[in-house]
């Protein structure tokens, strides 16, 4: 069973000097759509305009990405970017107070029929997901899409109010938080479950634990290769799933398979799923380049030359 949503009166566990931060957070997430949209626009024109805040980040990940785009391609998809992130922003904190039945309205999910078939018959599912639209969005709508629990894997943060604010916000739908460092012991707890566990794998790994490089977006780049790990070790189905805009607010989810459950005893060279994984990020990029998180430090490493250990 899933776990009932938070009502709009609970609230994180803080500290009395934190309360006030918290108040007044949940102040704007009250405030209508319009509204909370009007004060995006503003951010985009003072983080873009005033500020910069990234711009050579975006502009050079952009540029190395789609080397055949035109330069006014690219400050198209760049601007819409920014405007992108900074909706992002007070949608998250729209979260705070969002029911279920608004969020069901503004994010379908489309194309899952073979994750359920999957559940229905007591197999639990791995589904690799990316910083693709508002990604908070994606995960407490899958949650209230789901009959069966959702296990998403996630890093701490080091502010302990923003620990506790995101952790509210991710688990107010259900979803169950599993520390990155504690996902093997969760799993083996619930090891043939029907659940689903959801890991955001575009993020890069630190330098000296990278295990595998790959071309992606025509540069040479680092992927964590845990999925691969889980997939074989707890034979997990797995999907991968994208998000874009349909409009301002509105978001459509699909799930494409990447590989089917591993066969019994069968040994695979390399790492088949986070490469898999990585065709099918990219292709879905380049259909909708502004949807993804450019201002990220994405290729931050730089792969050592053979015969050289990351």
């Amino acid at each position: 069973m899933q776990t009932e949503p938070a009502t709009s009166f609970t609230r994180p566990n803080l500290k009395p000097s934190q309360l006030p931060l918290w108040w007044l957070l949940k102040g704007i997430s009250l405030l209508p759509f319009p509204v909370l949209y009007a004060v995006s626009t503003f951010l985009y024109w003072v983080l873009y305009y005033v500020i910069g805040y990234r711009k050579k980040v975006v502009r050079q990940n952009l540029e190395r990405s789609f080397p055949s785009k035109s330069k006014a391609e690219l400050l198209k998809i760049e601007k819409q970017f920014f405007l992108n992130l900074t909706d992002i922003m007070v949608e998250t904190l729209k979260l705070v107070s969002l029911s279920a039945e608004d969020l069901e309205k503004r994010v379908h999910l489309q194309k899952s029929q073979k994750i359920e078939g999957y559940l229905s018959q007591g197999v639990p599912v791995m589904i690799l997901g990316a910083h693709l639209g508002n990604w908070e969005f994606m995960s407490a709508a899958g949650n209230k899409h789901f009959p069966f629990p959702v296990d998403g894997v996630y890093k701490p943060l080091a502010s302990s109010f923003f620990e506790s604010f995101l952790r509210f916000l991710r688990t107010r739908f259900g979803i169950t938080l599993v520390k990155m460092k504690e996902t093997l012991r969760h799993l083996l707890r619930h090891k043939g479950q029907p659940r689903i566990l959801s890991l955001l794998s575009d993020q890069v790994p630190p330098y000296g634990e990278i295990q595998y490089w790959t071309n992606f977006l025509h540069q040479d780049t680092a992927f964590y290769v845990g999925a691969d790990k889980l997939r074989t070790s707890f034979n997990y189905p797995t999907f991968f799933v994208g998000m874009r805009h349909v409009k301002r607010g509105y978001y459509e989810v699909d799930f494409q398979e990447l590989l089917p459950i591993p066969q019994a005893g069968a040994k695979e060279e390399g790492h088949p799923l986070t490469e898999t994984f990585a065709r099918k990020l990219e292709a879905w990029v380049e259909q909708y380049p502004a949807d993804y998180l450019w201002s990220h430090k994405r290729w931050k490493h730089k792969r050592p030359e053979p015969g050289v250990e990351a």
